[in-house]
């Protein structure tokens, strides 16, 4: 059965891709959507028994990769780290797989589009059930392989297939970075096996690796080099500019990557981890700052945004800093309650998103929306429901998870995690606030589409709305279920050996005995940010105009996402091309081709023209031919022989 829920996924995939040969959509949206929800049957059964019942297994599969002295096996690892990201992923996936068969009916390509879900969702399960950081590595790179695919789906597109290049290729980055990190930990303990660095991880945290000729404490290279990786596949500040542009892809892509699956690889990673991170403190710093950075930058980004879909990947990206914050100042369990919450309500949202589009006709513009409510209830409620919980909304998900992440970065009593706290209560108003202008512009005031397309506003397909309904009972209850055993009294006992709190952190233990003040700030802020937002786009309206051009210069910052992109074109891109532009020119064509190729034909050709041209047809040329000829011989014999 375990294996099953890894394997599943990847037979519906090779099935539907099998069916897409001959054009067979429907028969492989069954299979792909019946092998998502088995899949998802046997990860609710693993979960009782691994992380409920505390059964921890280990699969063997097969003897992987052999060299000498390395090993790697390949395993599946399931324990309560594993079986919370199986619910996790599987749930989200087999909601999505559905939601997609209403969301792409029009689209001639369906059956490709399921083995390509399918496949992502393989590769994830793959990442969460490696047993070493060589098998983690294959599910990782899968990820990425198949984002890059369901991000340029529609590849006709020059903005799909540049976003999917982008992702890939800023990817990259971040994967050379865990690369190296994979080869320093072999360094450091002779293997990849999570148990054998987990059991030596204390005797080595005084030694020291040779890194750019200095000698630097061992564990805090390996796990910040590891930290690049999850920056890149999380999208955390400095790597995290592919993730607007993946809207290019299909919604339900959007709901899959920025939910549940691939942008939390990073998080689960770290988490992962802990055992080996836990000593190395100034890695845990790093984290803590970078996620701080991240929530706020995503937050002042996300507040300007006019595209539905963008203002909500600005939002996953402001969450996922604070998943990383709290595993920064080791609140490890805190930040995997709020992957898990976070994962039904940002799809839920990404998936309303897309229902608000589908009933636009394909407009994305919250410029081009409003007064649609009455026309889409469903699909509104909806929106609502996720809108409370990412806003951390008392009795929704997100304010379990949420909160509990604040405090524990209060409670950590550090610098770093002083800085994550406030930056994250910051980011908690703007994130209602950009919540509320969402759900104001897209669906209150007066109509701005054309009547056309009003005519043509609907309520989505059972098909599209059965998965909303199922998210958001996880937006709405999975915050309250899951407290207890993810962070509250039987925390311990729920996450066992898969997560190791060294006792000098005591953020987790210590953020239950907050002040009073502590717990009700992200209450307080979110309300502000909720009222401001009502006060603007629906009181008066006239107030986000002047606001942008009383404070122009810091809007056009936030508007253009700091720069990032342009900063990076300049520094990268441009220099990058021209490099290979001269390398074309003159190393390619100039020398290369020139000398080599190119350069032997074409003296060939001159060589072959200029005797073509001794062959006139004309005797007196040819007789004038001999003549010299014979005056060349005499003269040479009269050199050689004349003096003789």
């Amino acid at each position: 059965m375990y294996a099953s829920i890894v394997f599943l996924p990847l037979i519906g995939s090779l099935i539907a891709g099998w069916l897409s040969l001959g054009n067979r959509d429907r028969a492989a949206e069954l299979i792909a959507c019946g092998c998502m929800l088995l899949s998802l049957l046997f990860s609710v059964i693993a979960f009782a028994q691994v992380a409920i019942g505390g059964q921890p297994i280990t699969i063997d599969l097969a003897r992987w990769i052999v060299s000498g002295d390395f090993e790697a096996m390949w395993r599946l690892r399931f324990d309560t780290l594993t079986a919370v990201m199986l619910i996790v992923v599987t749930g989200v996936s087999s909601m999505v797989h559905i939601y997609s068969v209403g969301y792409m009916s029009h689209d001639n390509a369906r059956a490709r589009f399921m083995a390509y879900l399918s496949l992502f969702t393989f590769a994830m399960l793959m990442l969460v059930t490696a047993d070493n950081l060589v098998q983690l590595f294959f599910g990782w790179e899968g990820v990425g392989v198949a984002s890059y695919l369901l991000i340029g789906f529609w590849y006709k597109k020059d903005s799909a297939h540049t976003a999917a290049m982008k992702a890939f290729v800023v990817n990259r980055v971040g994967d050379f970075g865990f690369a190296l990190g994979i080869l320093a930990v072999y360094q450091i303990f002779g293997s990849i096996q999570f148990d054998e660095i987990f059991a030596n991880a204390a005797v080595m945290a005084n030694t020291e690796i040779s890194f750019l000729g200095s000698a630097l404490p061992a564990l805090e290279v390996a796990g910040i080099l590891l930290f690049i990786g999850a920056m890149g596949k999380s999208a955390q500040l400095g790597l995290h500019t592919w993730l607007p542009d993946a809207m290019e892809g299909p919604t339900p892509v959007s709901a899959l990557i920025h939910a549940a699956t691939m942008v939390t690889a990073g998080v689960f990673m770290v988490c992962r981890l802990s055992p080996m991170l836990e000593y190395a403190p100034l890695s845990l710093d790093i984290i803590t700052i970078v996620g701080a950075l991240t929530a706020i930058f995503a937050a002042t980004v996300g507040f300007t945004q006019f595209d539905i879909k963008r203002v909500i990947a600005y939002s996953t990206c402001s969450q996922l800093g604070y998943m990383f914050f709290a595993a920064g100042v080791s609140a490890y369990p805190a930040a995997m309650f709020h992957l898990t919450t976070h994962a039904f309500f940002k799809a839920l949202l990404f998936l309303g998103a897309g229902s608000v589009i589908h009933a636009m006709s394909d407009e994305q513009d919250l410029r081009n929306m409003g007064g649609i409510w009455r026309k889409v209830p469903v699909t509104y409620a909806m929106m609502w429901i996720g809108s409370l919980a990412l806003a951390g909304f008392p009795f929704f998900a997100g304010f379990y998870s949420k909160d509990m992440i604040l405090e524990a970065a209060y409670a950590a009593h550090t610098g770093v995690g002083s800085l994550a706290f406030w930056l994250g209560c910051a980011a908690a108003f703007l994130t209602a606030f950009y919540s509320w202008r969402l759900l104001i512009m897209a669906f209150h005031g007066k109509p701005r589409a054309s009547a056309e397309v009003m005519s043509h506003v609907h309520e989505s397909p059972l098909v599209m709305t059965l998965p909303l309904l199922v998210l958001s009972i996880g937006a709405v209850f999975s915050g309250w279920l899951g407290y207890e055993l993810f962070v509250g009294a039987g925390m311990d006992r729920f996450w066992g050996e898969s997560i190791l709190i060294l006792p000098i952190h005591t953020a987790m233990e210590h953020a239950h005995h907050v002040p009073t003040w502590v717990k009700l700030l992200p209450v307080v802020l979110a309300t502000s940010g909720v009222v401001l937002a009502v006060l603007c786009y629906s009181i008066w309206t006239g107030l986000p105009a002047a606001g942008v051009r009383t404070f122009r210069p810091i809007h056009a910052f936030f508007f253009n996402k700091w720069y990032f992109d342009e900063l990076y074109d300049v520094i990268f891109v441009r220099p990058a091309v021209r490099i290979g532009v001269f390398l074309w020119q003159k190393g390619d064509r100039d020398t290369i081709d020139g000398l080599g190729p190119d350069g032997l034909s074409s003296l060939v050709m001159r060589v072959s023209a200029a005797a073509s041209r001794l062959q006139s047809g004309f005797v007196f040329h040819y007789a004038f031919a001999m003549l010299i000829g014979v005056v060349a011989l005499v003269t040479w014999y009269y050199l050689r022989f004349g003096g003789m």
